[in-house]
């Protein structure tokens, strides 16, 4: 751990930033580098094309780029000397946690640190929760911001 990589996967929710300050210092503590990761989901079945006038593939890459510029804001605004990695990648349909662990696996990764949003009743039965799937799932140890 202490001479492997911070993953931070992000949504770009003001919970994920909120983990961020979490991944900077454990990051600072262990003098190791920062993987951002934004993960664009792939949209899937017909009912999401139907009032498209643009290809399924276009739309994926405008959502990447979309995220590409999210990072480079989150970077702008990153105040460290810490090298700072940024990755996109895509993934099928309610696969998002399958692919930060994934992530995790192929790289020099020694810790997650990701945000929960902290659901509960039935908002955490009808929303897939990917930290607790991540949490489960990956090989490193894991840090849950809430």
């Amino acid at each position: 751990m202490r001479t492997r990589n911070i993953l931070w996967p992000t949504d770009f929710s003001e919970t994920a930033s909120h983990a961020l300050s979490y991944a900077v210092e454990m990051a600072n503590l262990y003098n190791v580098g920062l993987r951002v990761l934004h993960v664009v989901e792939q949209l899937s079945g017909d009912e999401n094309f139907q009032v498209l006038v643009i290809t399924p593939e276009e739309l994926m890459q405008s959502m990447e780029a979309a995220a590409a510029q999210e990072m480079q804001k989150l970077l702008a605004g990153l105040n460290t000397d810490l090298k700072v990695e940024t990755l996109v990648r895509r993934c099928e349909e309610n696969n998002i946690a399958e692919q930060i662990v994934k992530e995790a696996g192929q790289g020099d990764i020694g810790m997650i640190v990701m945000a929960s949003h902290g659901r509960t009743g039935l908002s955490h039965f009808w929303h897939d929760n990917v930290a607790e799937k991540v949490a489960q799932k990956a090989e490193c140890p894991v840090l849950i911001v809430k």
